[in-house]
């Protein structure tokens, strides 16, 4: 089980987050930061989702990371059961700073971060700024290096080739795991992914997130190279790859090599979505990281 806990993000956006665990474990955030009561003593885990994501794609990870930590997950600015603001609230910066007033809202400092591609961006963006919040983090599945021009016009094609309103959540499902012809990789993970990020309209199943918003978040980040944050990051860092994800072997070992204290690890039979392709094999790669921290 998880409960919601609003944050308030930065310009005043409300951002839903989620604890999972003990519902009777002190979290600040439950009566407004003024109120808050002191921080527990579980270490803080914050869990940060994808470009499209949602808290509960983190479920499986958070279940077993709440036996000894303190594990909450947000749905970040435009996702999930968060507002949906302005497209020109979708910069880099309002990311960070909405993670970074999530830490401090709800006690979590010093925090794991724990990042899935956009949210690993994040995560080590806001380790470099603030590294007195941040104990440790693990990047999942995100490159350092500039994407470009080229990529942000595939995603702009990839999401006019949807077929919306999706019928069913059957529908859903089978294209995105099945017939989705800008994907290597089908498979059954990722059809539940996206059927996770649906809901039902007067006219049928539409994403919960406006495409136009996540390709103007998308832009803020794929004309760029992100190493001088990455090696400005000081905490032990976890670099985690699918070996068929987006993320390749000789970018995530050089990734390893900047980062002041960084160590590596994939995952066999996983694409893109690591944690959610292989969830059991994905905690065997991290856990002992966590344990290490602990």
């Amino acid at each position: 089980m998880a409960r919601r806990i609003d944050v308030n993000g930065t310009d005043g956006v409300r951002l839903a987050a989620w604890e999972f665990g003990d519902p009777q474990k002190p979290v600040r955030g439950d009566g407004g930061a003024e109120d808050a009561p002191a921080a527990a003593a579980s270490p803080g885990v914050l869990l940060l989702h994808g470009l499209m994501g949602r808290a509960s794609h983190w479920a499986s990870t958070a279940r077993w990371l709440s036996e000894r930590h303190r594990a909450v997950a947000l749905d970040q600015r435009g996702h999930g059961q968060s507002e949906k603001p302005p497209r020109a609230a979708f910069t880099r910066e309002a990311y960070v700073e909405d993670a970074e007033a999530a830490l401090e809202q709800l006690g979590l400092a010093p925090v794991v971060l724990v990042g899935h591609a956009m949210g690993a961006l994040t995560g080590w963006q806001l380790a470099a700024r603030r590294p007195d919040l941040v104990r440790g983090l693990i990047i999942c599945d995100m490159r350092a290096s500039a994407l470009g021009a080229a990529s942000q016009r595939e995603w702009a094609d990839w999401f006019r080739s949807w077929p919306l309103p999706f019928a069913t959540l059957a529908d859903v499902r089978k294209w995105f795991g099945e017939d989705d012809p800008w994907v290597e990789r089908p498979s059954t993970a990722r059809g539940e992914f996206y059927a996770e990020v649906m809901h039902e309209s007067a006219d049928g199943w539409r994403p919960v997130f406006d495409p136009d918003q996540m390709l103007e978040t998308r832009e803020t980040w794929v004309y760029d190279a992100h190493w001088d944050d990455l090696s400005s990051v000081r905490c032990p860092t976890l670099v985690v790859r699918g070996l068929d994800g987006e993320l390749g072997r000789a970018e995530a070992q050089e990734m390893v090599r900047v980062l002041p204290h960084g160590e590596y690890a994939e995952v066999p039979d996983a694409g893109h979505l690591v944690h959610y392709d292989q969830p059991a094999a994905w905690r065997t790669a991290i856990e002992p990281f966590l344990d290490r921290l602990d």
